[in-house]
């Protein structure tokens, strides 16, 4: 009998991997490769937050020939375009077949503790032993909804991105979507495309164009190598894991404050608080768009340099004009819910990973895990998918194979001394 096989009916293995995303399965694969008994576990399907975590018309926001996976890859006749979400979710599922990963669905782990000189991963359903731990939960566990929303009028409704589905659902009146990353501008699009009337509160964030002389910024950044760039190649590492996703949608089209603006869309500041019925605006909104505006173009220079030293083979278009982000004199300060029929809150605040179960000595005060890396602080254990975790593209699908690799030799290692050890006692 195998040794996977044996492993099914005792609990025990070398490597329990937390996740069948795209990063646990090709951590699986890796671990496939060399031989080593493990299990996938998954709460609930294969690709689960595709699944049960977005909303209807999500769409990559990288291009099909960037999604890759170790020995998989798109393989369609739409290389420039954007995997719609069922798209996502059957790329993820093939290649779940093709690696053969040993997954167990429908398994909710419930806790992780140290048994002597093993891990217990306890689920709803058995528990597992096992030597090293590979935590690919992801990092969007949870969505962040910061404390001031308990303020909010009982009349109006707190969304997430995670609940959020489709404009339909939401009730009659108007939306402030509170974020301008990635998620609130395409959800501040969509809805003011259905014929809601939406605010869109704006702090701090990045500002790209979906394309640059005809070809896709994700391309030119992988040639100028920023999304290879990695953790030791930055001068402050959390600083720049706090770094907002920048403005794109998974469409050819650019969408940036500029576009929203010309849709209806109202820009005002950042929510500074919320205080007897009435949402109030910082005054920063000035200063956080020209800021981006700032290192847009310095990135569009950067592009421009790097053409000059590499003759590149295909005709480019003139780099032409980007418009500064335009805002009026003075965005107002304040929103009164009731009297403006604001009937959503949309919090587009960001994510976070979600560790409650994990009780190891390897998170901080805050709940936060300490890793190098993906080397986390408790020996054995690993992780997946986190923002710039090893590299700028770390949690993005095409960032798996890099850090599946390094990772990977890195558990090797540690199952290799822990033999070592047992053999001499």
């Amino acid at each position: 009998m195998s040794a996977a096989r044996r492993g099914a009916r005792t609990g025990a293995v070398d490597v329990v991997v937390i996740g069948a995303g795209h990063s646990g399965l090709a951590m699986s694969a890796f671990l496939s490769q060399h031989g080593v008994d493990h299990v996938v576990l998954e709460r609930g399907q294969v690709a689960n937050s595709w699944r049960r975590e977005r909303w209807d018309s999500l769409r990559l926001l990288t291009p099909n020939w960037l999604s890759r996976l170790p020995g998989h890859r798109y393989d369609g006749d739409d290389p420039h375009g954007f995997m719609s979400l069922s798209e996502v979710i059957a790329f993820i599922d093939d290649y779940a077949r093709v690696v053969a990963a040993p997954v167990r669905t429908g398994v909710t782990v419930t806790s992780v503790t140290e048994e002597d000189d093993h891990y217990r991963v306890s689920t709803d359903s058995r528990d597992w032993r096992c030597r090293c731990l590979v935590l690919a939960n992801g990092a969007f566990g949870k969505a962040h909804v910061p404390a001031i929303a308990a303020a909010l009028p009982p009349s109006v409704r707190s969304l997430t991105p995670m609940e959020y589905r489709r404009p339909q659902d939401l009730e009659d009146g108007g939306v402030l979507v509170v974020g301008a990353s990635a998620t609130g501008v395409q959800l501040a699009d969509e809805l003011q495309r259905s014929g809601k009337q939406v605010t869109l509160a704006v702090g701090e964030h990045i500002r790209l164009p979906r394309s640059y002389r005809g070809r896709d910024i994700q391309g030119w950044l992988e040639s100028l190598g920023i999304l290879d760039q990695r953790i030791d190649e930055v001068d402050d590492v959390v600083r720049v894991r706090r770094v907002p996703s920048p403005q794109l949608v998974g469409s050819p089209a650019t969408l940036d404050l500029n576009a929203l603006t010309g849709r209806g869309v109202e820009i005002v500041g950042r929510v500074a608080g919320i205080r007897d019925g009435r949402a109030l605006f910082s005054g920063s909104l000035r200063n956080h768009c020209a800021m981006a505006d700032l290192k847009q173009q310095r990135l569009l220079a950067s592009i421009d340099r790097w053409i000059e030293h590499h003759p590149y083979r295909v005709d480019l278009r003139d780099a032409g004009t980007i418009a500064p982000t335009w805002l009026p004199d003075q965005p107002r300060l304040a929103m009164d819910f009731g009297r403006e029929r604001v009937r959503t809150v949309l919090w587009a605040t960001g994510f976070r990973p979600d560790y409650s179960w994990l009780h190891l000595p390897a998170l901080d005060a805050k709940g936060q895990l300490q890793h190098e890396g993906g080397i986390v602080s408790a020996p054995g254990v690993y992780a997946l998918g986190l923002n710039f975790m090893r590299r700028r593209k770390s949690s993005f699908i095409h960032g798996a194979e890099d850090d599946v690799r390094d990772l990977g030799y890195e558990l090797l290692a540690h199952l290799e001394a822990f033999d070592r050890c047992a053999a001499t006692g």
